[in-house]
């Protein structure tokens, strides 16, 4: 299934040229430097754990949700040149005494932005920061100052492949559809660098929802090549529990 993925790669890399390549819920922009992915907003408030999901995923603690196959998103980002990386994992380590390492979270950067059209016909292009802040305490909920996610890089973890007990290799984010998180799954295609637990008395995040468009609206993930990354080190030292 993954080699079919990198099949179709080769192929639209060859015969693409500066024409935009198209997969189902997805279009990729070879000049414009985009992979713009047909999305549903999910929720108008709550907290989240994820930017974006598959359209069985957590659709009640994500920002938007996509019908595109998650493979065929890791195929977009990758006719666009990006190398992915890892989500955050544990890694096997042999030797005399075989271990057990935890591995952070790398890949290259991916900004993403959310744009819709209003009903005047204007087209809007937003980072997905803007509609994300952090979770605000119940007694001081008003008074508090709203803080934003600092950032709308991500880096392109590129999910993991495991094994079956027969049959060809699982993508995970096929199966679990966790695309873009905010909280560490360890088999998303997206990810924040370092490690956030994802208990809900933890949760950092939530919508703002001054910003966002209402639920069920159809609106466009767009993606691209990014940067850096916007958090601090303070920020991306909350470890998962």
């Amino acid at each position: 299934m993954f080699r079919a993925g990198l099949a179709l790669v080769a192929s639209a890399a060859t015969n693409a040229g500066s024409e935009p390549v198209k997969l189902p819920g997805i279009e990729v922009d070879p000049v414009g430097r985009c992979v713009t992915v047909e999305s549903t907003v999910c929720l108008r408030k709550g907290t989240l754990e994820l930017v974006a999901c598959g359209k069985g995923g957590k659709v009640h603690e994500s920002l938007v949700s996509i019908e595109a196959r998650p493979l065929h998103l890791h195929t977009a980002l990758l006719l666009l040149g990006l190398k992915p990386g890892n989500p955050a994992i544990m890694e096997r380590v042999g030797g005399e005494e075989e271990r057990w390492r935890h591995l952070p979270p790398s890949g290259d950067p991916v900004e993403v932005f959310l744009t819709w059209k209003e009903k005047s016909g204007e087209a809007v292009e937003r980072p997905v920061s803007d509609f994300i802040v952090r979770v605000r305490d119940g007694a001081n909920r008003e008074s508090a100052r709203e803080e934003r996610l600092p950032t709308h890089t991500f880096l392109f973890a590129g999910s993991r492949l495991v094994d079956n007990e027969s049959g060809p290799r699982t993508y995970l984010a096929d199966r679990e559809e966790n695309l873009i998180s905010l909280a560490t799954f360890g088999d998303e295609l997206l990810c924040l660098p370092g490690v956030y637990s994802r208990d809900n008395q933890a949760l950092l995040w939530e919508i703002n929802t001054k910003a966002l468009p209402a639920p069920e609206t159809r609106v466009y993930l767009r993606l691209r090549p990014g940067m850096g990354i916007g958090l601090t080190s303070k920020q991306s030292e909350q470890k998962k529990k």
